[in-house]
């Protein structure tokens, strides 16, 4: 039960990390166009 936990919260803090590493390239726009695409593909508006 505690390496559930503590590898969730491993994974959770590399995640944060590579955000936090695109936001600083300045590929947060990219990211964003790309993430409302594929959710409108997924819900058939786009």
């Amino acid at each position: 039960m505690m390496k559930k936990n503590i590898g969730r919260i491993v994974l959770s803090l590399i995640a944060v990390v590579f955000l936090c590493a695109g936001v600083i390239q300045g590929d947060l726009h990219t990211t964003w166009l790309k993430a409302i695409r594929i959710c409108l593909e997924c819900i058939g508006i786009g």
